[in-house]
């Protein structure tokens, strides 16, 4: 789709909202690409059918946003008004002014055409929670907050009060926090295959199984100078995430040593939540749950993604449901108080009656955590190359809905949410949680509540502060990791200089 941008009587560079109009187009047009011709307006744009041009006008008390959008059904002019005293702030405050201007111009422009509005309207980005928190924490009631989603965002009853509940989670959960608690996470880059969707940093450890040991050491290395740059900087971790990756790749000894390794040298002391992701069912054996519940982890993810046979073979899953199954049961029997189970809204071959059947079949399996996820097309992922049998958005959109009434009347509470670019129908991850066991980590990397200090090939650490986040980015791919390690150690005791300013 053509963008074009003619912004008159205003002192900046209309190329600073080029990404706000792109989020937009992503949004209601999600098939469409931007495009940014060359060259002064065209004066005739009669013929135009895939095209939107973008106007600024500022007047005596009033300044106009509109998008006139140009589409093969026809075309629309959206505008937008705001207050012209506001082009008067400093250019950080007329930039978010103008570019969410942009963005509700556009909107009102694409979902006249459409016939239809987004489930979360004109809000874009992938942290919608931050928005009803920041109204929360100025002074709002929970349903003023709510309230100004759907008014100003024209977000949908049901996704206000979704982003609504989770926004009261991660208040709680900064609440709780220590101005000297961190969480940490350690990456294990490895699955027994790669998922159809997957983008992660992973490779099937089949065919990497001699990175596998000289891996581990690296990153043994890596724990034990963390964990004395976190101590000499007087931090504590509050929470503690091995993900992947799927973690149970590793054999119970490997899994022993490198949880061994975290005990001595991490400050685990104060740790209140210990969570690994066993993940993938064929790589989880008692032995194996044996070593992590005897090592102190009290949480374990097994993430089925589906329950229906055809489903789990299109996405490259080498596992049965019933092994799904098998998998719950020995983790009662580790005695793992608390389990998580993912499943994946939008899969190949996946239908609205197949993901009721596989939303059942777990809560027939009583996890604690159900995170219900919606299928991306990611940039990596074979699936972004062959899209295969997928539902549409409108199915998928059923099968969240289902999602979101049927657990919510099972007792459990929506506590952190995500979106994704590229996302079908463009929905939302949640997370579910009977009440008691939300996972800490889950909310303070979501929401950047404090600092989450990653361990590993494909890190990356948040550095939190009041008013800013430094990021640390480890190395992707294993190899290249090993390659790096030096700079990789080096570059962890930036952690203590951040604590000490």
């Amino acid at each position: 789709m053509k963008l074009y941008f003619e912004i008159s009587n205003y002192p900046w560079q209309p190329e600073r909202y080029r990404y706000a109009a792109e989020q937009m187009l992503l949004t209601l047009f999600p098939e469409e690409r931007p495009e940014y011709p060359e060259g002064p307006l065209p004066r005739d744009l009669g013929g135009e059918e895939n095209a939107v041009i973008f106007t600024l006008h500022r007047g005596t008390k009033k300044t106009s946003v509109s998008a006139l959008v140009f589409r093969p059904q026809g075309h629309f002019n959206g505008v937008t008004r705001f207050d012209s005293k506001n082009l008067d702030n400093s250019p950080e405050m007329v930039y978010h002014v103008v570019q969410h201007a942009v963005k509700r111009a556009f909107y009102k422009a694409g979902t006249a055409l459409l016939g239809a509005a987004p489930p979360w309207g004109a809000l874009t980005g992938v942290r919608p929670v931050k928005l009803p928190t920041r109204a929360m924490q100025a002074g709002a009631t929970p349903a003023q907050a709510r309230r100004e989603l759907e008014r100003e965002y024209s977000v949908s009853p049901a996704r206000a009060a979704l982003a609504v509940d989770c926004a009261q989670a991660s208040l709680a959960a900064g609440r709780s926090l220590g101005p000297r608690e961190v969480s940490v996470y350690v990456g294990i880059p490895f699955c027994p295959t790669r998922c159809i969707y997957c983008s992660f940093v992973s490779a099937g450890v089949g065919r990497t199984l001699g990175l596998v040991e000289p891996y581990l050491e690296g990153l043994l290395a890596e724990v034990e100078e963390t964990g004395r740059i976190l101590k000499q900087a007087g931090l504590t971790v509050r929470s503690f995430y091995m993900g992947g990756g799927t973690p149970t790749t590793l054999s119970a000894g490997q899994l022993g040593r490198l949880l061994d390794r975290c005990r001595a040298c991490l400050p685990l002391e104060g740790c209140g939540e210990y969570t690994v992701e066993a993940g993938r069912p064929d790589t989880i054996t008692a032995e194996k749950l044996d070593a992590l519940r005897r090592r102190g982890v009290d949480r374990v993810s097994i993430n089925p993604q589906s329950l229906e046979g055809p489903v789990l073979e299109a996405i490259g899953r080498r596992h049965t449901p019933e092994d799904i199954f098998a998998a719950c049961t020995l983790a009662r029997a580790a005695g793992f108080a608390c389990v998580n189970m993912d499943l994946i809204a939008g899969l190949p071959r996946d239908s609205f009656q197949g993901f009721c059947r596989s939303l059942e079949g777990v809560l027939a399996l009583a996890p604690e955590n159900i995170t219900v996820h919606t299928l991306a097309l990611k940039k990596g992922s074979a699936l972004m190359e062959r899209p295969g049998e997928l539902p549409g958005g409108e199915e998928t959109g059923r099968m969240l809905d289902f999602s979101r009434e049927r657990l919510a009347g099972a007792g459990y509470r929506p506590y952190y949410l995500y979106r994704q670019k590229y996302m079908s129908g463009a929905l939302e991850n949640v997370g579910w949680a009977r009440p008691g066991h939300e996972s800490l980590y889950n909310i303070v990397m979501m929401e950047e509540l404090h600092t989450v200090v990653s361990l590993g090939a494909g890190g990356m650490t948040k550095l939190v502060a009041p008013d800013t986040i430094t990021r640390l980015s480890n190395p992707k791919y294993p190899q290249e990791y090993l390659n790096s390690l030096d700079r990789v150690l080096e570059q962890k005791r930036q952690i203590a200089a951040f604590y000490s300013t």
